[in-house]
């Protein structure tokens, strides 16, 4: 797994999670450092379905610490093109977990969406099933 051998800076895949089984692997992640997360421990959820890497896994935040982001909801779901429309079998788990870090630190101000608390009472479990609206702000369009 190339995630072992060569992982983006801050990040390290939980050994004891893929031994488990291979369609989850949670990531530990720092906050990178120079920006508004420094010094803050994260953890990532990767779901893979049976038609990875055509389709793209579920990715979210889990854990006691969500990161207070305006393109990350309080539940963990983040509104990023490349998980959902913009996916691409040449992406990586490397090349998704270098996009969430490049979202996180150029954060200039930790707030949580606009419509957080509506959207975490009503979404479905699994983030794929939102059909976001990527306009400069991230606003889900309905969630199935």
């Amino acid at each position: 797994m190339a995630l072992q051998s060569d992982p983006p800076p801050g990040m390290t895949l939980n050994e004891r999670s893929v031994q488990n089984t291979i369609t989850e692997w949670f990531i530990d992640m720092d906050g990178a450092p120079g920006t508004l997360y420094e010094g803050e421990k994260f953890q990532l959820l990767f779901k893979f379905s049976g038609r990875y890497p055509f389709d793209s896994p579920q990715v979210m935040f889990t854990g006691e610490n969500i990161p207070i982001h305006p393109h990350v909801y309080s539940n963990g779901h983040i509104c990023l093109s490349i998980l959902t429309e913009d996916w691409s079998p040449a992406l990586s788990v490397q090349s998704v977990c270098l996009s969430i870090i490049s979202m996180l630190s150029s954060c200039k101000e930790k707030r949580r969406p606009p419509d957080n608390s509506f959207y975490v009472k009503t979404c479905n479990k699994n983030p794929k099933k939102t059909k976001w609206w990527y306009h400069g702000e991230c606003i889900p369009l309905s969630s199935q």
